[in-house]
């Protein structure tokens, strides 16, 4: 027994109450134990059609193999079965799961894996023949632990019941196709009505992506005609959107990562700087200079032609370990900045949020550029083309990292 169960027994109350259209869902303490039972409508025990549909169901039941199917047998007295007992496991009623926990839709994948459970539970009791009709928050069940979607009571055994609104009672009939209320035809077309106001229901309050707005939109038209035939046409239907949405978001992803890369080239090429001629002094004031015995050399001006090899080959030392230097600290500070770009968070913001933050990024690494080209007394178009090799590398290596490409998530819309 656990902590839920504990608490029901000391309210001598019934755990996870529901309204069925056959009657009451409950887990209840029998011989000790608790069991998930359900209490057969005692205004419907009358009822003939409702018999003969119930035993009809009973005889059905556990010959269905389906892991989305609840099994149970029933309870006879006097000649009429007013109690179903079902299959040992705890099953919880939709709307029990939705009120105690309201976030679970919002959870990574539940809304693929809820939906998904529908339909394929949909399609193997078509398979058989058989229509589940509605599909409500009181009547689909979830096991717990895996949050599996479970089914219980056919509609399409009591399609022979002359008022079928008053059947589905308290709420349920907002979930019925139209034209079963009417006493129509059952038929796929009508479980695919009721699983998209399910779902429409569930998910009221989430972010629907396009394909699940668009699925649910069909399947809950008002003409069969228009809806989807059959569980498996609305799956392939999400599943090809879903396909076609992920490519186009992946060409934009790679459209603006072009463009900023593109961008970021341009900014990081030094500006060319206009001049202005100014005309050169008169050879002949140097030559009377010379003339007048001044020596550059007073000075301590030598003449690049002028300098030994071993000064040349010392400068070069110098130079290239200042390279070296500014190659290192660039770098660290590149990898650092460009990893606020291409990161999985970032990836997952909009094109707009996504492009100002690359911006800014793009600022910081000149920024970056000249204060440790500054720091390291190097030639600023040198320390440029540097910078720009150790961009490039470094972008390709995130854009790989992060699976940019052809097997990008995508920016979100």
């Amino acid at each position: 027994m656990n902590y839920e169960e504990l608490l029901a027994t000391r309210r001598q109350g019934r755990l996870y109450q529901t309204e069925l259209p056959i009657g009451e869902f409950c887990r209840m303490q029998i011989d000790g134990k608790y069991r998930s039972v359900v209490h057969v409508r005692k205004e419907m025990l009358d009822n003939i059609k409702f018999g003969e549909a119930l035993k009809a169901e009973c005889d059905r039941n556990l010959s269905l193999a389906d892991s989305h199917i609840i099994h149970f047998r029933p309870v006879v007295e006097q000649g009429e079965i007013t109690r179903l007992d079902l299959e040992p496991g705890q099953y919880v009623p939709l709307c029990h799961v939705l009120n105690e926990h309201p976030a679970i839709v919002a959870e990574p994948h539940f809304m693929e894996q809820f939906t998904r459970g529908l339909l394929e539970a949909a399609a193997f009791l078509h398979s058989q023949g058989l229509h589940y009709v509605c599909f409500s928050p009181q009547t689909v069940f979830l096991r717990k632990g895996d949050q599996a979607v479970m089914l219980l009571s056919c509609g399409s055994y009591y399609q022979a019941l002359s008022d079928q609104k008053a059947f589905y009672a308290d709420g349920k009939a907002d979930y019925v196709a139209p034209e079963v209320l009417e006493g129509g035809t059952v038929d796929e077309r009508c479980d695919i009505y009721s699983i998209g106001k399910l779902l429409e229901t569930v998910f009221a309050d989430a972010q629907l992506p396009l394909a699940y707005r668009k699925a649910f939109k069909k399947a809950t038209a008002q003409m069969p005609e228009d809806r989807y035939a059959s569980p498996e046409d609305m799956l392939r239907s999400i599943d090809r959107r879903r396909g076609t949405y992920r490519s186009l978001v992946t060409l934009a992803v790679a459209a603006v990562v072009a463009l900023l890369v593109v961008g970021l080239y341009f900014d990081l090429m030094p500006e060319q700087e206009n001049i202005e001629f100014v005309k050169p002094a008169p050879h002949t004031a140097v030559d009377d200079l010379i003339d007048d015995g001044f020596r550059p050399e007073d000075l301590g001006v030598v003449p690049a032609d002028s300098m030994s090899e071993e000064a040349v080959a010392t400068q070069r030392e110098y130079n290239a370990k200042a390279e070296e230097i500014f190659r290192k600290r660039y770098e660290k500070e590149a990898d650092r900045i460009l990893s606020k770009i291409y990161n999985s968070k970032n990836m997952g913001n909009t094109e707009k949020n996504f492009r100002a933050m690359s911006e800014s990024n793009v600022k910081e690494l000149l920024k970056a550029q000249e204060e440790l080209a500054a720091d390291a007394a190097i030639d600023p178009a040198r320390s440029h083309a540097i910078a720009t090799e150790i961009i490039e590398r470094l972008t390709n290596q995130k854009k790989a990292a992060i699976g940019m490409g052809s097997n990008a998530n995508g920016v979100q819309k």
